[in-house]
């Protein structure tokens, strides 16, 4: 916790000159997102979707490794209803799908039509790039990187509703479920990772605490096994959710690496 709170990457962060973007969302909400180029020329364009009630430069964890030892450029957005960004209601990863489809086509309008691009995104935003990648993503998009992702916004409720509360998934979930569709737009059933990993192209990386007790690491393993395109999955023990980067470093990168070489030639 301390270093998720108070790790020099955070001191990084403050120091770098983000470019600020602006996109206006398909239903109308103005989203903020950031853009950091390279210190070389590079093609390669890392985009990053953080957490549940968390921001953009929260996914400077990552985007410090990067930038400083990869050399990639680097950009990651406030998702709706938090941070900058518009919006009263938190899309959980499924209208933020359609979002970051927007922020990338809007990178490879920028940097041209020879860019390459990584998705990588950390619980809530882990469950956003694999939404994201069930859509017809342009081929620019090489790989995927999921760390502690949940199988759909309805599994995740109503494990947590049983976890934290003791009680069963009906009828509260479901009733939930039909406000959120009237007033936010979704349901929680169709808000489904698990769905969109059965249609993807692009090479998916799930990465899992296995001590985990917000997303269990089952749910990366379900989201494994049914995923269509080539896939692989690491999973480290000590680990809580969204802890492994902090808590295995150097496997965590040695595999991300691999991965990337073999997939996405990075």
């Amino acid at each position: 916790m301390d270093e998720l709170l108070n790790g020099d990457w955070r001191t990084w962060v403050d120091q770098q000159n983000f470019d600020e973007w602006t996109l206006d969302s398909r239903d109308g909400l103005d989203l903020k997102g950031y853009f950091l180029e390279a210190k070389e020329p590079s093609n390669k364009v890392v985009v990053m979707a953080h957490g549940y009630l968390g921001g953009a430069m929260d996914m400077g964890l990552f985007g410090q490794y990067y930038y400083e030892q990869k050399g990639y450029n680097i950009f990651t957005a406030d998702a709706r209803g938090h941070g900058s960004s518009g919006g009263d209601y938190i899309g959980f990863g499924w209208p933020d799908r359609l979002d970051y489809l927007d922020w990338i086509h809007k990178i490879i309008d920028t940097y041209g039509d020879d860019t390459e691009i990584v998705l990588h995104g950390i619980s809530m935003g882990a469950a956003t790039v694999l939404m994201a990648a069930g859509e017809d993503l342009p081929d620019n998009v090489k790989a995927v990187i999921a760390d502690s992702p949940y199988t759909s916004v309805s599994d995740l409720f109503s494990y947590q509703i049983g976890r934290m509360f003791h009680l069963p998934a009906f009828p509260f979930i479901p009733s939930t479920s039909l406000v959120t569709e009237l007033r936010a737009g979704y349901s929680f059933k169709e808000a489904s990772a698990l769905d969109q990993v059965k249609k993807a192209d692009v090479p998916i990386l799930y990465i899992h605490g296995n001590d985990d007790t917000f997303v269990p690491a089952r749910m990366s393993k379900t989201l494994y096994d049914h995923t269509k395109s080539e896939a692989e999955r690491m999973t480290l023990d000590g680990a809580n959710h969204g802890g492994s980067f902090i808590v295995a470093k150097d496997k965590y990168i040695t595999k991300l690496n691999s991965f990337l070489a073999d997939y996405a030639g990075w």
